[in-house]
């Protein structure tokens, strides 16, 4: 009989719902049950696209022994950790406490007051050398629950005692200049230059701390800072990490040169790495990055939209049972369908006999597509088209395997995320098909996920749910910022500015200024989650602080920026310490330090003068660009109030601090400008 999770919208959950263990979802009705049958609770935490989290499910949850011991020692609970990152975050900090490591699957023992006594991963179906079977840690725990209830109880205590102690925040240093200095000679020295990116296996994008090199360049003028930047998303787009076939990258390489992907693929991920790629290009006009950008959101239209227009949150890394047997290919299956091209693709594409995975092959490129057209004597034209008929046959070809399961549920956070970068992308290539895509994703946010400024979590089956986090609030109204800068259409500017209001009413503190994850009326915890860190999605606050100082730009709401200013201060020298985990916060940090670059265009949007000056604007990569435009005249917005046309056409007005340039309607005096507040001297 289908248990609980059956009834849930969470694909993730629904996944669970055959199983043999008593299940509930996360709720007050699990806790009541502890309580009154003085039972532990079992916290288990995952997501749809989580390998290991399938792994222990069919080792253990599907298990009947198993599951009879479960129901016997414990209330159980299954979460989903992205349509409740408050529920994720309290207990992965516990665990990571107790156990120096987190992860997913995250396993969890709580008393009825929801207070965590021990924690762990993934375990095993039997023992292995360092780790006991679940059943073993099962009968562990209910044996402490009833023979050594002091001991949890300390336990308990302790953890809550770690929570206080996170909770208060004081200046830690400088705002400074320097404390980026700093924080760029870190990720300098951690970069593998060999390879890209930082560190070693398993190697993640860590796409925040690449745009903050990326930044830093514009900013400092630090060629290597660029090379940084440069290199590792180029490694990146020739390693296996990135579908050669379906364009998108994978959640992260378990090896050090991104051959070997852990395959799911998130709507995050490529949010990041889209708007970073846009970044990319505009500083360095490379057609790679641009053809890989291109790719990326290709596959967001594709497999990715549902029909209202939002986007689905995840692909998982199985199918047939099996980790990334979707994606990859013997050699004498690709050389049957790549006939007599086969020898060119080969090469490009790092295809050999022996396979490269468990005995086929992932793709990836070995040789740059100039070193294979010069190797085989063709032109890179004919090599690119080559690329591109073979690309569309092998995508026929896998699309007839099974396919992974993917996640439909639409999560407002990543939607924002993936928005405003699309928009950015539109903006920049000048893609009305990317705009539209993003602006119907808008729409959808708008009609269905926002009411009076508050935002819904999550989307699914015609059914939205779970109040918004900041990161839900802060992403989607950075979407809508986004939207008008793209579209110029002063609404979506008064619904970002609608959603901030609400905002900083009910997540920022207001004596301490700290900004939580979770809203001053949401479900009561046993702490108020505040996530600082910038992990695989930028942190809820770091988002919310870039708002604030976005709309400042806007609005001249300089209490904002200080408000911003203050929170940074109590973080300054993790930043400088620790960057890799403060990689959009070290962007929100340059933006307070130097201001944005703040222009407003007025004029005919329709008309070739205007249309020239936001071409000029497009090209170049501008840290803290905050761009507004509308019809002379228009007060609702303050950086527009008192800008008229030039000579009765176009003007550009290009701003730092509220103080302007001279207006201009020459594109290349505009070009002189933007440039000038580029680089600081």
């Amino acid at each position: 009989m289908p248990n609980r999770l059956a009834n849930e919208s969470s694909p993730y959950l629904r996944q669970h719902a055959d199983n043999p263990v008593n299940w509930y979802p996360w709720g007050t009705e699990a806790f009541t049950q502890a309580a009154v049958e003085d039972k532990p609770v079992l916290l288990s935490v995952g997501y749809a696209a989580c390998h290991w989290c399938h792994v222990m499910a069919h080792e253990s949850f599907e298990d009947a022994e198993t599951a009879a011991l479960m129901n016997a020692l414990f209330i159980n609970i299954k979460v989903d950790r992205e349509e409740r990152p408050d529920v994720d975050s309290i207990y992965m900090q516990a665990v990571q406490a107790m156990v120096g490591q987190g992860g997913w699957p995250m396993t969890v023992a709580l008393t009825p007051k929801g207070e965590p006594f021990w924690g762990g991963t993934y375990f095993p179906s039997v023992d292995r050398p360092g780790m006991p079977s679940f059943k073993r840690v099962l009968a562990t725990l209910g044996d402490a629950w009833k023979s050594r209830r002091a001991s949890i109880e300390k336990t308990a205590k302790t953890m809550l005692e770690l929570y206080n102690s996170t909770a208060s925040a004081s200046p830690s240093g400088p705002l400074s200049p320097e404390l980026l200095e700093r924080a760029f000679a870190t990720l300098a020295r951690q970069h593998d230059s060999a390879r890209g990116g930082f560190g070693g296996a398993p190697k993640f994008p860590q796409t925040m701390s690449l745009e903050f090199c990326l930044r830093w360049w514009a900013r400092s003028g630090t060629t290597s800072a660029l090379e940084i930047a440069h290199q590792s998303f180029i490694a990146m787009a020739r390693g296996g990490i990135y579908d050669q076939v379906g364009g998108a990258f994978h959640r992260y390489s378990v090896d050090a040169g991104w051959l070997v992907p852990h395959f799911e693929k998130m709507l995050y991920d490529n949010a990041l790495l889209v708007l970073f790629g846009t970044h990319l290009w505009q500083a360095t006009g490379d057609l790679e990055v641009a053809r890989i950008v291109d790719e990326t959101i290709q596959w967001l239209r594709r497999e990715m939209t549902s029909p209202e227009g939002g986007f689905y949150a995840s692909q998982d890394a199985d199918s047939d049972g099996h980790e990334g047997t979707f994606y990859v290919w013997n050699a004498a299956e690709l050389d049957a369908h790549l006939a007599s091209n086969s020898a060119v693709l080969r090469t490009l594409w790092g295809v050999s006999d022996g396979g490269n995975f468990e005995g086929k092959n992932i793709l990836h490129v070995r040789q740059s597509r100039a070193e294979v057209a010069k190797k085989f004597n063709i032109s890179e034209t004919q090599l690119a088209e080559l690329v591109k008929s073979a690309v569309q046959q092998l995508y026929d070809v896998r699309s007839r395997r099974n396919w992974p399961a993917r996640d439909d549920k639409i999560l407002a956070g990543w939607n924002g995320l993936m928005t405003r970068a699309l928009a950015e992308a539109g903006r920049v290539f000048q893609r009305r098909e990317w705009v539209e895509a993003a602006v119907r994703n808008g729409v959808f946010l708008r009609d269905t996920m926002v009411r009076d400024g508050r935002v819904k979590r999550v989307h699914m089956d015609g059914v939205t749910k779970v109040p918004g986090f900041l990161e839900d609030h802060a992403a989607v109204s950075l979407a809508f910022m986004a939207l008008h800068e793209v579209t110029g259409q002063l609404r979506w500017l008064h619904e970002a500015r609608e959603i901030a209001t609400a905002m900083h009413s009910q997540f920022r503190d207001p004596v301490s200024g700290a900004w939580y994850d979770t809203a001053a009326d949401a479900e009561a915890l046993i702490t108020r989650p505040r996530d600082v860190f910038d992990n695989a999605v930028p942190a809820g606050p770091s988002l919310a602080q870039e708002l604030m100082l976005r709309l400042s730009e806007l609005d001249g709401a300089g209490v904002w920026a200080t408000e911003v200013v203050d929170q940074l201060a109590t973080q300054a020298e993790p930043m400088a310490r620790w960057p890799n985990g403060f990689g959009h916060l070290l962007g929100v940090t340059d933006m307070a330090l130097f201001g944005g670059v703040a222009v407003a265009v007025v004029g005919d949007s329709d008309a070739a003068d205007f249309q020239a000056l936001m071409q000029v604007i497009a090209r170049h990569y501008l840290p803290g660009l905050v761009l507004v435009s509308g019809r002379p005249g228009e007060d609702s917005v303050p950086l527009l109030r008192g800008r008229p046309l030039l000579d009765g056409g176009a003007a550009a007005y290009v701003c730092r601090g509220f103080v302007c340039e001279l207006p201009t309607s020459n594109p290349t005096e505009l070009e002189r400008q933007l440039l000038a507040l580029r680089v600081e001297k």
